[in-house]
C-alpha cells in the first residue's frame, strides 16, 4: 500500500525537489529541475509557460502517468514516489481525471456510451447523463463523435473524466485544438466542474489569456517554477479573450 504520512487536509499534492531527466541517446534532457509545489483542495490552477518548460512532465508525474528521476511527491499524504505500478494504476483509475488536447473518444460509441466506459470501472460514479449535463450536452447524449463539433467532443471528454467523481482533474492544453469561441465553452465546463463538484483542477496552457480564470497561476520556464501569482478574484470565463 502507498504510505500515508500526516499532512494538511487541504493539501492535495505536495511536491519537493522534483526532477525529471530523459536520456535521449547520449544526451540528457532535463525536463524538471527541482520543482517544489503544493496544490490545494477545490482550487483551480493554471500552469502557464512555453512549450518545453516542463508543464506536461509535471502534470504527468502528479497524475501517476510518469515517475520523477528524483524528489518526492505525495497525494493527500500518500507517497506516490514509492508506489508500485499496480498502486499507480489504481490511483489513476479512482482518483484522477485526465483531459488532453485530443479527445480520444471511441468513434463507434455515442456520447453517453463514451462516458459509460469510465463509469463501469469507477467506485462511485456519476450517471453518464448527469456528467454530460454538467458540461451542457444534455441534447447530445445519443450523438456519435462524428456528429459533434470539436468543442462538443472535448466536453464529452471532460464529462468522461469527471464521471468517476475524481478528486483531481488534470487538463493538458484542453483548448489547444479549438478556436477561442469554442475554447470558452470548454473552459466554462471546466470552471463549472470545479465550482459545483469542488474538484481540484489544474489546466496546462501556453495561452496567457486563460490565466485570469484561475485561483492561482503558476509560471514555468526551463523546467522550473519561475513565479506564482494568486488572482484576487477569478475572472468569469466568458470575459476571457485571446
Amino acid at each position: 500500500m502507498i504510505a500515508t504520512p500526516a499532512t494538511d487536509p487541504e493539501t492535495v499534492f505536495h511536491a519537493e525537489q522534483l526532477t525529471k531527466i530523459y536520456q535521449m541517446g547520449e544526451v540528457q534532457v532535463h525536463a524538471l529541475r527541482g520543482v517544489d509545489l503544493d496544490l490545494y483542495r477545490s482550487e483551480l490552477v493554471v500552469l502557464l509557460g512555453p512549450s518545453g518548460s516542463g508543464k506536461s512532465t509535471l502534470l504527468n508525474i502528479l497524475g501517476g502517468l510518469d515517475t520523477a528521476t528524483s524528489g518526492h511527491v505525495s497525494y493527500c499524504g500518500r507517497d506516490l514516489t514509492q508506489a508500485s505500478e499496480k498502486e499507480l494504476t489504481e490511483y489513476r483509475r479512482y482518483h484522477v481525471g485526465f483531459v488532453f488536447q485530443f479527445y480520444n473518444l471511441i468513434p463507434s460509441l455515442t456520447a453517453r456510451e463514451n462516458v459509460a466506459v469510465v463509469t463501469e470501472i469507477a467506485r462511485d460514479p456519476m450517471q453518464p447523463e448527469d456528467a454530460l449535463a454538467l458540461v451542457g450536452l444534455t441534447q447530445r447524449l445519443d450523438h456519435f463523435p462524428a456528429q459533434l463539433s470539436g468543442g462538443e467532443q472535448q466536453r464529452v471528454a471532460i464529462a468522461r473524466a469527471i464521471a468517476k467523481n475524481p478528486q483531481v482533474l488534470l487538463c493538458d492544453e484542453p483548448t489547444g485544438a479549438l478556436d477561442s469561441q469554442t475554447g470558452i465553452l470548454v473552459l466554462e465546463a471546466l470552471a463549472r466542474v470545479n465550482t459545483e463538484i469542488g474538484t481540484t483542477t489544474a489546466i496546462i496552457t501556453h495561452n496567457v489569456g486563460i490565466a485570469d480564470m484561475a485561483d492561482r497561476v503558476i509560471m514555468m520556464g526551463d523546467g522550473r517554477i519561475t513565479d506564482v501569482r494568486k488572482n484576487r478574484q477569478r475572472k468569469p470565463v466568458h470575459e476571457l479573450s485571446w
